[in-house]
C-alpha cells in the first residue's frame, strides 16, 4: 500500500509520554541487568516474557528516529536535509560508542588496579585484547571487536546509517518495506548471516540484519504517529491474541515444567515438519521467532490502552521520562558503571543491601546525569 507524498506532515501538538517513559523503564532495565547475579535481577522483564529490554529498546529507538527524521524523506526537496541530520547524528553515536568503550576499559583496570581484583579483565569479551591486542586495537574502530554490555550502539548506528533509506520507503510503501524486513530476519536468521567480528571469529552479538525487523517496525509506527495515525489499528481479537501470547510466555518463564513441555514441543515441530531453526529457537543474537514474536506482540498489547498513555503523562512517571529523553548519555554512563561494578561485586559482599546500594548508588548517578542535561541553564553548555 502507499501513502501519498504530497500533503504535509500534520503537526503533533504534544509528546507521546509513553516513548520516553518506557524508554527509560528500558534503561534502568538494561542496567540492573549488566550487574550480574545481583537480587533485583529477578524482576525484570527478562523473567517474564522471551523478549527483554533490549529489544523493547530498539523498537523505541524506531520509534523516536521515525518522529524525529520522517518528515525530511516525504518531500524531495528536504532530502538532504534529512541525510545530514540522521547521519550527524550516527556520527555522534559512534563516537560515543569509542569513548564508551574506553571508558568500561578504564573502569575495569581501577578495579584491577586499586581492588587488587582482575577477573573483568578477562570477562565480556575482553579477553582478546590479552591475546591479540593490535587486532583488536584495529577491530574497536571498525566496530569489529565489541566487549560485552557496551555493544549496543553499533547495532543502532549502522541501523540508524541506513535509516534515510527506511524512511523515504516508509512513507511509500510501508507494508513492502515491513514484508522485506521480516524476510531479511528470516533469511538471515536461517542462513546465520551477520555483519563479521575482527580479529575473532563469528557475528556481531547484536546482529543488524535480523536486529533490524525490530527497529524497522518501530521506524513505521513512528512515521504512522507523525501522520496521526496508528500503523495497526486497534482490533479486539488483536488484542485477545496479543495478550494471550504474553500470558503464555509468561506463564513458560515462570514454570519450568511449562517452559520444558513448550522445549520439547518447539523441537518435536522442527524434527517433524523441518522447520527452519530460528522459528523456534531462543537465541539473542538471530532475535529468533519467540523473541521477535514476544516484543511485538507486547508493543501493541500496551499501545491499545488510552489509560497506559495516561499513566505515563502522570507525574510519578517523571523521573521514568527524564531518564527516557536522555536516553545516549544516561545508556553511556550505565554501561561504565556496570563494568566497574561487575568489578567491585567480585570482591564485595553479597546480598540484599550490597547490591541495593550499588544499583540504588549507579541509577542515582544516571538520574543525576539526565537532570544536568535537562535542566542545567543551556548557555552555560
Amino acid at each position: 500500500m502507499a501513502i501519498p507524498v504530497q500533503d504535509p506532515v500534520p503537526t503533533r501538538k504534544t509528546r507521546d509520554p509513553r516513548l520516553d517513559v518506557f524508554r527509560g523503564i528500558c534503561l534502568v532495565m538494561i542496567f540492573i541487568n549488566h550487574v550480574p547475579g545481583n537480587v533485583l535481577e529477578k524482576f525484570t522483564s527478562r523473567n517474564f516474557g522471551f523478549s527483554d529490554a533490549a529489544e523493547g529498546f530498539v523498537l523505541m529507538s524506531g520509534i523516536a528516529a521515525g518522529l524525529a527524521y520522517s518528515v525530511d524523506f516525504r518531500a524531495p526537496m528536504r532530502l538532504w536535509q534529512g541525510l545530514a541530520r540522521v547521519w550527524k547524528r550516527v556520527w555522534t553515536l559512534y563516537l560515543v560508542h569509542i569513548l564508551t568503550t574506553m571508558a568500561a576499559l578504564a573502569a575495569a583496570a581501577a578495579v584491577a588496579k586499586f581492588l587488587g581484583n582482575s577477573e573483568i579483565l578477562f570477562e565480556n569479551n575482553t579477553t582478546s585484547l590479552w591475546r591479540d591486542p593490535l587486532g583488536t586495537l584495529i577491530g574497536i574502530p571498525i566496530l569489529g571487536h565489541q566487549f560485552g554490555y557496551v555493544n549496543i550502539l553499533p547495532l543502532y548506528l549502522v541501523l540508524l546509517f541506513c535509516a534515510p533509506l527506511l524512511l523515504w520507503l516508509a512513507w511509500r510503501w510501508p507494508m513492502r518495506l515491513w514484508a522485506a524486513s521480516v524476510a531479511l530476519w528470516f533469511a538471515a536468521g536461517w542462513l546465520r548471516l551477520g555483519l563479521p567480528n575482527y580479529p575473532n571469529s563469528g557475528t556481531w552479538f547484536f546482529n543488524p540484519l535480523t536486529w533490524q525487523v525490530v527497529f524497522v517496525t518501530g521506524l513505521l509506527i513512528g512515521v504512522a504517529m507523525k501522520d496521526n495515525r496508528r500503523l495497526v489499528a486497534v482490533r479486539p481479537w488483536l488484542q485477545v491474541l496479543t495478550g494471550a501470547v504474553l500470558i503464555f510466555a509468561c506463564t513458560a518463564a515462570l514454570f519450568s515444567p511449562v517452559s520444558k513441555g513448550m522445549g520439547q514441543s518447539f523441537w518435536w515441530l522442527k524434527e517433524t515438519f523441518h522447520l527452519p531453526w530460528n522459528i523456534l529457537a531462543f537465541d539473542k543474537t538471530f532475535l529468533s521467532g519467540p523473541r521477535l514474536i514476544h516484543i511485538l506482540a507486547l508493543a501493541y498489547f500496551l499501545s491499545t490502552f488510552p489509560a497506559l498513555r495516561r499513566a505515563c503523562a502522570h507525574y510519578l512517571a517523571a523521573p521514568f521520562a527524564l531518564l527516557g529523553r536522555q536516553a545516549l548519555p544516561v545508556f553511556a554512563l550505565g554501561s561504565v558503571l556496570c563494568i566497574g561494578l561487575q568489578g567491585v561485586r567480585h570482591v564485595a559482599p553479597h546480598g540484599v543491601v550490597p547490591d541495593a546500594l550499588f544499583i540504588g548508588g549507579g541509577l542515582a548517578l544516571q538520574f543525576a546525569l539526565a537532570a544536568a542535561r535537562q535542566y542545567w541553564p543551556k548557555s552555560t553548555r
